[in-house]
């Protein structure tokens, strides 16, 4: 399911464009925040969770994702290039799955790796840095799978992942309590709610469920991604 070479390519073309200054910026937002309020309140306050929680995992997770997914297909859709790819005999599947393990590795280095550091500056070695950073993991993996989705379903990936994040992640999911079921962001707190036990997470699932929904949500984004590209390809023809 994953091919090397597609993978390699899809690599060198991420950072071979401008657009991968962006992804460290989100990352440089965290670590100033988290290094101001660090010299200004010290360890005894609940600031660490509700910044690794709310601006790491609930925002800079994401947003990576964001420009990342919908570059690493997206762009190749835009300007055509995806064509000489898809004339090859790889598997569409192949691509996809290699497409989202860029995506997520990518977005793991310029997300997760920061919100880990980000705990270890305000607590040190703690559980709740290591919880919110297995917790972006999972949310690095699972947006990366949608993202790369609406960049083969839709011609405007960048606008409908913007309005996912910010009208369902942080608008529904907050106010809507079914919804937060269906929400990556949860999923993702709670697996660091889990690993921490840090009651500041606003976290509202646990363990086992933000496991299973999540893995039903890879496979199925996977699944309709492939059938997405393939039906690129008619398209073209």
């Amino acid at each position: 399911m994953y091919n090397s070479t597609v993978a390699w390519i899809s690599f060198r073309a991420l950072f071979g464009r401008r657009r991968a200054l962006l992804f460290v910026l989100p990352a440089i937002v965290l670590v100033i925040i988290t290094l101001s309020l660090k010299g200004a309140h010290g360890t005894v306050s609940d600031w660490p969770a509700l910044v690794l929680g709310r601006v790491g995992v609930g925002a800079v997770v994401p947003l990576t994702a964001l420009l990342v997914g919908t570059s690493v297909l997206g762009s190749e859709i835009d300007d055509n290039s995806v064509l000489h790819l898809l004339a090859t005999p790889v598997p569409r599947r192949d691509v996809i799955v290699s497409k989202i393990t860029v995506s997520a590795l990518t977005t793991m280095l310029f997300a997760a790796v920061p919100v880990l550091i980000a705990g270890i500056i305000a607590q040190g070695p703690h559980k709740l840095a290591i919880g919110c950073f297995l917790g972006a993991i999972l949310g690095s993996i699972v947006y990366s799978c949608l993202f790369v989705l609406f960049s083969a379903a839709l011609r405007h990936p960048v606008i409908y992942s913007l309005a996912y994040v910010a009208l369902w992640e942080q608008l529904i999911a907050t106010l809507v309590g079914g919804a937060k079921y269906l929400s990556i962001e949860q999923w993702s707190l709670g697996i660091a709610h889990s690993v921490s036990d840090n009651g500041n997470l606003d976290s509202h699932l646990t363990f086992t469920p933000s496991i299973v929904l999540a893995v039903i949500a890879v496979v199925l984004t996977v699944w309709y991604a492939t059938e997405r590209l393939s039906a690129f390809v008619v398209r073209a023809d």
